[in-house]
């Protein structure tokens, strides 16, 4: 086995540990490339994910200024169009916002790593903080998915810990504090989760209880990276077959928002150097 020690954690490679310890060591550790298809119809969902990191594209052009007809021009599919129609809706003004931070990186220390994390969105306005996440999902997940999310907890808890920087020296309370993910398809519904202390130090603990989870799992070996008991996970994971699991992807059209490819618009840390995993 050629594994490799890492240095970084994620939101997602985090929530790869947590559902499947074995994907997290295949993924992260051995740098395993199998080239199982995630979900099918494959062409159209590969579409359908670049259209969502286009989306995103758009959407940071228009925040740090570009004006909102000219951005527009460049949604060239109906999907984008309606999205970029859904989103300009939703935020006709984006001096409303704030001060805005598209697609800001924050990172913290947590045991032997750091921890990053890559924001859509941070918005700061009267000493308040809004982290907003732009979701491009066929389906509406439900909030209680959402809420338990290492995203969520991640994204709200690292940015307690990281960033001062953005209110002018002063942390900010966990109370001050808002995450909100705004779906394309359904831009009436955004799911908005507030922060309180007593999340934001249970989220932390359990961040330290699964970095040194991680660290003890690379030092022991492949025996402690266990494959999930679920197997509804394998359906939609690139290594079932590897682990026989399956061969056939799952279908989108069938499936749960939840159970759906994971995005894959937050920091790629693959290209990050070689400390990257």
């Amino acid at each position: 086995m050629n594994t490799r020690t890492i240095q970084l954690l994620s939101q997602s490679s985090l929530q790869d540990y947590v559902d499947c310890a074995l994907r997290f060591r295949l993924r992260y550790l051995e740098r395993l490339s199998y080239p199982a298809v995630e979900s099918e119809p494959a062409l159209e969902n590969e579409k359908h994910q670049q259209e969502g990191e286009y989306f995103h594209r758009l959407v940071q052009q228009y925040l740090i200024g570009l004006p909102a007809a000219r951005v527009g021009k460049m949604a060239n599919t109906d999907n984008l169009r309606r999205w970029w129609d859904h989103f300009l809706r939703a935020f006709p003004n984006r001096e409303e916002l704030g001060t805005v931070y598209p697609e800001l990186t924050l990172s913290a220390p947590l045991d032997h790593y750091r921890l990053l994390a890559k924001y859509d969105l941070i918005a700061v306005r009267d000493g308040k903080a809004t982290i907003y996440d732009w979701k491009t999902y066929r389906k509406r997940p439900r909030n209680e998915w959402l809420s338990a999310r290492m995203q969520t907890r991640v994204y709200r808890a690292l940015l307690v810990k990281a960033g001062t920087h953005l209110n002018k020296g002063v942390p900010f309370r966990p109370e001050e504090i808002e995450m909100i993910y705004w779906f394309a398809e359904f831009p009436n519904e955004p799911a908005r989760f507030e922060y309180m202390t007593d999340q934001y130090q249970r989220d932390w603990d359990l961040l330290a209880k699964l970095s040194g989870e991680v660290t003890l799992g690379q030092a022991q070996g492949a025996s402690s990276y266990p494959q999930t008991d679920d197997r509804q996970k394998c359906a939609y994971c690139t290594y079932r077959s590897y682990c026989e699991r399956g061969i056939g992807a799952g279908d989108w059209d069938e499936a749960e928002a939840e159970m759906q490819a994971e995005e894959l618009f937050d920091v790629n840390f693959e290209q990050i150097g070689e400390i990257a995993f």
